[in-house]
């Protein structure tokens, strides 16, 4: 049955977080399809990927830190500017928050828009909002590469191309073969696409699975341990991309209106992919932008509270 309440407005229900360790000194804050928090502990601190939407969020990764390191947070690592991921990063305490130079100028364009937006959609994953300073500003940035060391753990941080974003960075931890994806992929939970670049993410997925990690941590949904089950992990994250999109594009290109596009997504998608986290909190987000892609709209909309609830209402009230 299709949920008519607004994107995850409903979902109240605490989920059962896992911290799994997914190579030596590598971990995975996980939460049942809720955004996944990365940590890299070197020999004399901690690196911190993605932060939680609130500080109060994060400090359930910081206890868990505190379990396995007395080690400072020195690096918080921003693999997009979406603000569940972001504004829980001063609770860390790090001296650098790093993100790519496209991410810092999405913050600009859009940063306070999408925290409006977000909190509108996801009021369970902003607890203790007050808490909140402010937009989370990196205090460094980069194009294509960076390479941090941990002591003598080397971290790549990499630009690898459009995809969930114009700005996603992975953060790829060679000793290990460990790569922290953000979320250009997501296992068995749905791509949030709403400023996604449809043509470039999966050329940007063959560059990932190029580096052939053998382990791999998403940005929603369990770790994932091993090359096939990695392989799994991208290969279904492809798929979802090409379902939305194809669907969408072959219809609009038809002269099929928005709504219509929709339903038609709906209709062939619920089926393969409604038991998967946040599928129907994003289907008409994905649809939206899909639409847009296929005329030719290669920036994506700027999402704000109200233009959210407007194509709720149309495509799904």
């Amino acid at each position: 049955m299709t949920s008519k309440q607004f994107a995850s407005a409903g979902d109240m229900a605490e989920k059962t977080v896992s911290f799994t360790e997914i190579g030596p000194g590598l971990y995975a804050f996980t939460a049942e399809g809720d955004p996944n928090t990365g940590v890299i502990v070197g020999e004399e601190s901690v690196m911190v990927i993605d932060a939680q939407a609130t500080p109060a969020m994060a400090r359930q990764v910081i206890e868990r830190i505190a379990q396995v390191t007395d080690k400072p947070v020195k690096h918080v690592i921003l693999s997009h500017y979406h603000a569940v991921r972001v504004l829980g990063a001063s609770a860390y305490g790090a001296s650098e928050v790093i993100a790519s130079n496209l991410c810092r100028a999405m913050i600009v364009e859009r940063g306070q828009e999408d925290w409006d937006s977000e909190f509108a959609r996801f009021p369970r994953l902003f607890q203790a909002a007050e808490t909140i300073p402010g937009l989370t500003w990196p205090t460094l940035t980069f194009s294509d590469t960076l390479t941090l060391w941990l002591g003598r753990r080397r971290v790549d941080l990499i630009w690898l191309g459009r995809g969930h974003t114009a700005g996603d960075i992975v953060a790829w931890v060679p000793d290990s073969r460990v790569m922290y994806s953000g979320d250009l992929v997501e296992y068995r939970s749905a791509c949030y696409c709403g400023d996604a670049h449809f043509g470039d993410w999966p050329s940007t997925l063959d560059d990932l699975a190029g580096l052939e990690p053998e382990a791999l941590m998403p940005g929603r949904g369990e770790a994932v341990i091993g090359p096939d089950n990695v392989a799994e992990a991208v290969e279904l994250t492809r798929q979802f991309l090409h379902d939305t999109y194809d669907i969408v594009a072959r219809r609009a290109a038809r002269g099929a209106s928005l709504k219509q596009c929709f339903d038609a997504a709906a209709a062939h998608m619920r089926p393969v992919y409604g038991d998967w986290a946040i599928f129907e909190h994003c289907l008409p987000f994905n649809v939206a932008r899909a639409y847009d892609e296929a005329q030719g709209l290669d920036t994506p909309r700027i999402w704000t509270a109200e233009r959210d609830r407007q194509m709720w209402q149309a495509l799904q009230g």
